[in-house]
């Protein structure tokens, strides 16, 4: 056990078989580090099959876990004996963080979507969209400077589409990005872009 408690270190003991899970919390609380891994050992298993119940991943799931416990370790006293059992305050935790996550990830998804569809709407001619007449020289400097002024992984999309002839999938293909990540640089490159040239034209 490495975390530590302020205002002392942790301490070990050896827990023995049965000791209730309240006396365990209350150790835990003294910075016991042999009780905090009792109460782990014997919850970590079913607080690990809850979160991934709701998450569906493996990997958040244990995440989800860790945060759990080192909730307990730090603030073992918001345990509150009259609304419950150790064990239920301990998968009402996990509970509430694996709701979270799963929030999280609706709500990260939903903004992915929104993002794919806008840029979904760009011209898949680019040089329709970007300016009309890019045979005139003042006006490929103008959009050469523009380029020039985005950011580096905006200007990378930019240049693999327009001058590379590359697709959007073939672009998240060849870099490892998401398809979603691909098309919102596009659009952002894109609004970019427009503003700039407007800024400049006659």
């Amino acid at each position: 056990m490495t975390l530590g408690r302020t205002g002392h270190e942790p301490m070990r003991s050896a827990d023995p078989a049965g000791t209730p899970d309240e006396t365990l919390l209350e150790r835990v609380g003294a910075g016991d580090d042999g009780a905090f891994r009792e109460l782990f050992a014997r919850y970590a298993a079913v607080s690990h099959a809850l979160a991934f119940r709701l998450v569906r991943q493996a990997q958040v799931a244990e995440e989800i876990v860790q945060e759990a416990f080192l909730a307990v370790w730090r603030m073992p006293d918001r345990y509150d004996p009259a609304r419950g059992s150790v064990r239920s305050w301990l998968m009402g935790t996990v509970h509430h963080r694996a709701v979270d996550a799963v929030r999280r990830e609706q709500a990260q998804r939903r903004r992915a979507d929104q993002a794919a569809a806008v840029a979904s709407r760009v011209a898949e001619d680019p040089t329709d969209d970007v300016v009309a007449s890019l045979d005139l020289p003042r006006e490929r400097r103008l959009v050469q400077k523009a380029l020039a002024g985005l950011p580096e992984e905006q200007r990378d999309v930019i240049q693999r589409m327009y001058f590379d002839g590359m697709s959007q999938s073939q672009i998240a293909e060849r870099t490892g990005l998401p398809l979603g990540t691909v098309k919102s640089r596009t659009l952002l490159a894109m609004r970019r872009l427009r503003t700039h040239l407007g800024e400049v034209a006659p």
